[in-house]
């Protein structure tokens, strides 16, 4: 039992030394890429030619690693644009709005009707008219950045990235993904309302600790070649090290009060954490015992997809079996030959 604590307690410190200190080889990290990329031109460049067009390719702009500028991009958007947008409307617009609305109306009753509804409404055409569309397009952004960021990230490591057997593979395991993790994060939300709110609250946060470990995790394994089921099953195998991970940022990202805010700022560290999932050098000692959390939701999720996936197959064969059995010929067959 004392070895066990001894374990978790070592397992959950590494996983966050890790996730934290692998954060500071940003700054070192374009500069790594490219040194790497110039080892590589020089295996490739044979003849004086070729040397000439490896150092042409260099100075190229778009040949440059943009590990930092991808980062600041996510900072600047999620963090100037999108929380900052919703900090002055609710912070400053609404309040102001609200004590120069009082000294018009001046009526303290007439005013608290009045500002109810009006404050309905914008809030209702700002959410509508600007926050719906700017988290979309904030989640189709910070998608393609986030994939660009993992991929170099992992250049550096040397390993060849692994491709999936093919393009309907990659497409179901995305799927899976997105409806585990879903499910995954529903299961979160329910146990946190345990009657012992205490209780529900720490196994609240080694869900979301879990989750986010398993998402800044994921492009790795996913360059590597690693499948779903083997992904989780590295996560309960060596969970102790993956909650110290998530740890951090499930703590940071509870902090905002509202969802939205939230996002924001997960979408400003996911970054950082990419990076450090990258250079951790996970436990190869597992744990003393396999936490199973994700048992249910895996169960849930292949019922669903099996079943979905079903249908569809059932659906097609039924409407090509009566293409190719239907009494009734085509029309075509019935148009009458042309006249000689």
């Amino acid at each position: 039992m004392t070895d066990s604590v001894r374990a978790f307690i070592r397992n959950v410190a590494t996983g966050i030394k890790d996730s934290i200190l692998g954060i500071a080889t940003i700054s070192k990290l374009d500069a790594r890429i490219q040194q790497k990329r110039e080892e590589q031109r020089r295996r490739k460049a044979s003849g004086a030619l070729a040397q000439r067009r490896a150092q042409s390719e260099e100075h190229r702009p778009g040949n440059e690693p943009r590990v930092a500028r991808r980062i600041l991009q996510c900072c600047a958007w999620n963090g100037g644009v999108f929380w900052l947008s919703l900090l002055l409307f609710y912070r400053v617009f609404i309040p102001l709005l609200q004590t120069l609305t009082a000294k018009i109306i001046g009526d303290p009753s007439l005013h608290g009707s009045v500002w109810a509804w009006l404050e309905f409404i914008l809030t209702s055409v700002f959410s509508a008219l600007w926050v719906l569309p700017l988290f979309v397009l904030s989640k189709i952004v910070n998608a393609i950045w986030f994939q660009d960021i993992a991929d170099l990230a992992f250049e550096v490591s040397g390993y060849k990235a692994q491709p999936f057997p093919s393009i309907s593979k990659i497409i179901a395991d995305m799927l899976f993904n997105l409806l585990l993790q879903a499910l995954f994060l529903i299961q979160g939300m329910i146990v946190s309302l345990f009657p012992i709110d205490a209780i529900g609250q720490m196994v609240s946060l080694l869900h979301m600790s879990l989750l986010y470990s398993l998402y800044c995790f994921e492009y790795r394994w996913f360059n590597n070649g690693i499948e779903m089921h083997q992904r989780l099953s590295n996560i309960e195998r060596n969970w102790p090290y993956y909650f110290g991970f998530g740890l951090p940022m499930a703590l940071l990202t509870a902090l905002p009060p509202s969802y939205i805010m939230s996002g924001c700022l997960f979408s400003i560290l996911f970054p950082l954490f990419i990076i450090s999932a990258n250079e951790a050098k996970t436990p190869t000692k597992l744990y003393h015992f396999q936490l199973r959390l994700f048992s249910l939701v895996v169960l849930i999720s292949n019922k669903l997809f099996h079943k979905t996936v079903h249908l569809q197959s059932t659906l097609t064969s039924s409407a090509s079996s009566e293409r190719l059995s239907s009494p009734h010929t085509s029309p075509s067959r019935h148009r009458p030959l042309p006249a000689q």
